[in-house]
């Protein structure tokens, strides 16, 4: 897909601090027409949100899509349940996923498509506090990897002078 038909409203990076991602999928999302607008001027948190599947239908939890400022008194409430639009093998496969121990669905990102919101949903098991510190520990390596190397170009563009 190009990538200049994808907007990208936000990202939930702390998911993948928090989790081990096993397998992702895109999902259409069922919103009005001031949540469109709000997610269009970016005001919209992931944090604390999951996918949950009840009766046979996929839906995002704790989402906050905050109310469009220039709306009327009807606008919805800020942290309702939305429903995910897939298709009816998909959400089942993720159901017998899910039903294993410390598997859940998290939202990785929305993005805009052709003018239609999508969601990021990802299978995910969680991270225990050591493989937290042992990927804080591995990307601060990396990055005194890249540090050194950068170090050492400069150091030969220097001396060829």
């Amino acid at each position: 897909m190009p990538e200049d038909k994808i907007k990208i409203i936000v990202d939930n990076r702390k998911a993948r601090h928090d989790y081990h991602i096993l397998d992702s999928f895109e999902a259409g999302i069922a919103l009005t027409g001031t949540e469109v607008k709000s997610l269009r001027a970016g005001r919209v948190n992931l944090r604390d949100s999951y996918g949950q599947i009840r009766d046979g239908e996929l839906y995002l939890e704790g989402v906050h899509i905050s109310p469009y400022e220039h709306g009327n008194r009807y606008n919805p409430d800020p942290l309702r349940r939305r429903k995910l639009l897939m298709h009816k093998r998909q959400i089942l496969k993720l159901y017998g996923q899910v039903k294993q121990e410390g598997l859940t669905l998290v939202p990785l990102k929305l993005y805009f498509v052709r003018g239609k919101v999508k969601v990021d949903l990802a299978l995910c098991k969680g991270k225990k506090l050591y493989d937290k510190r042992e990927a804080a520990a591995a990307k601060d390596a990396r990055r005194e990897v890249e540090r050194a190397f950068r170090g050492k170009d400069r150091n030969r563009e220097e001396s060829s002078y």
